[in-house]
């Protein structure tokens, strides 16, 4: 049985160090990381089939991150593994560094592909998967991506490729955090009927919420049974999730906390938002 609360706090953690690190840095973004922290634990802690001292095992799933600039969840979720020492995280963007602001495939191993330019990691991922069925090759292959991006016509590109060769290996899990770096996404673009459009080009379509684990592995298992298409998993979440002054605003989109902001996040994330006494208090 699935221990939920053990993934809970390893999100919990996941998102202080996301925290900590962009402080440290002193640049990069804050809202999207901490929204997706959930989905990533469940993901490396409970769905992804993979070896983090063989990174390069062959038969290991695939995760292709889109949107390269949510990174910091997804090296804290690999530290947090055991991909490599927690302590690197706080060379987040420095110059030399593993970790830099988007993923760089050459520099760390466990990461798949080079993402920056949006629109592109479906693209990428249903590559992926199209080698994969000709190869006869077990493994799956995700690509989180956001809402956003969905602005980019080579995603849609991506859509009608994945749909037409019915990649059933291939599950897209989107970030609809409603926010992206203009604005809000239906004021910038309207992307609804997000779900019509997908199931149009021949998608299986499942709704969650992204913070909750068991929607997250449940979802993650119904995508695995469906054949002759590929699915996609729109994670309904929150930006900036568990820090207050963070939620759901835009302004956050793109920027770190400063260190008396970053104090008040780390509060909130170790009371559980005043829920629990803090550990001095």
């Amino acid at each position: 049985m699935t221990d939920i609360k053990k993934l809970q706090k390893i999100a919990n953690g996941i998102r202080e160090d996301i925290i900590k690190m962009l402080v440290k840095a002193g640049s990069g973004h804050s809202a999207g990381p901490l929204g997706m922290a959930d989905v990533f634990t469940a993901f490396y802690f409970n769905i992804l089939n993979h070896n983090p001292k063989n990174p390069g095992w062959q038969d290991r799933d695939r995760l292709i991150l889109s949107n390269g600039h949510i990174t910091p969840v997804r090296y804290v979720a690999m530290a947090h593994a055991g991909y490599f020492p927690k302590q690197e995280l706080m060379t987040l963007r420095k110059l030399g560094s593993r970790l830099q602001g988007h993923p760089e495939r050459t520099r760390l191993p466990g990461v798949e592909t080079t993402s920056g330019p949006l629109g592109s990691g479906l693209a990428q991922s249903a590559g992926y998967a199209y080698a994969a069925r000709m190869d006869n090759k077990k493994f799956r292959v995700y690509c989180f991506c956001s809402d956003g991006e969905h602005d980019a016509g080579n995603h849609w590109e991506a859509v009608l490729f994945a749909g037409k060769y019915k990649l059933s290996n291939l599950t897209v899990v989107i970030d609809r955090n409603n926010i992206q770096i203009d604005g809000y996404t239906e004021d910038v673009m309207p992307l609804e009927p997000l779900e019509d459009k997908y199931k149009a080009f021949n998608w299986h379509v499942l709704h969650i919420d992204g913070h909750n684990m068991q929607e997250i592995i449940d979802a993650v298992n119904h995508a695995k049974a469906v054949y002759e298409k590929p699915s996609v998993i729109i994670a309904h979440t929150i930006p900036g999730k568990s820090v207050s002054f963070m939620e759901n605003l835009p302004e956050w989109h793109g920027k770190p906390p400063t260190v008396e902001e970053a104090k008040k996040a780390l509060h909130e994330l170790r009371t559980l938002g005043g829920k629990i006494r803090g550990e001095h208090e």
